[in-house]
């Protein structure tokens, strides 16, 4: 059973595709700071719970294995990057997700560096050195 779906708003509403990436653009951060989000829904459990906050390097290198956030299908996404043969799949670690297929690593915009406990700076895990 899936929880109720929740959606945070990046971009200010935009009617046109041209709207929509001069708002991606104006909402970056200085291009390419590293930035925190607080993990919501249960698609990357066990590692990564609701209320987790992960940092994001939007240059860190997407490899094989590596959580990343990702544009697809007009949404943010947080997955796991896996290579299978020349496919790349963007996959959830709980099973009761699926997995997405992507032909390129254009759809992925950072890699998950570091997630942490709100509060609770001893508790971080770091996934790149």
């Amino acid at each position: 059973m899936h929880a109720e779906k929740k959606v945070i708003p990046i971009f200010p509403a935009a009617s046109s595709l041209k709207e929509k990436a001069e708002a991606e653009e104006a909402s970056n951060c200085a291009g390419a700071e590293p930035f925190a989000l607080m993990v919501l829904g249960d698609s990357m459990e066990p590692e990564f719970i609701e209320g987790d906050i992960i940092i994001i390097e939007p240059e860190g290198l997407a490899t094989d294995g590596s959580y990343v956030f990702a544009w697809l299908n007009d949404e943010w996404i947080f997955r796991q990057l896996v290579k299978r043969g020349e496919q790349w799949l963007l996959s959830p670690l709980n099973p009761a997700y699926p997995a997405a297929e992507i032909a390129d690593l254009e759809p992925v915009r950072g890699v998950i560096i570091q997630k942490s406990k709100p509060g609770r700076r001893k508790e971080a895990k770091r996934y790149v050195e």
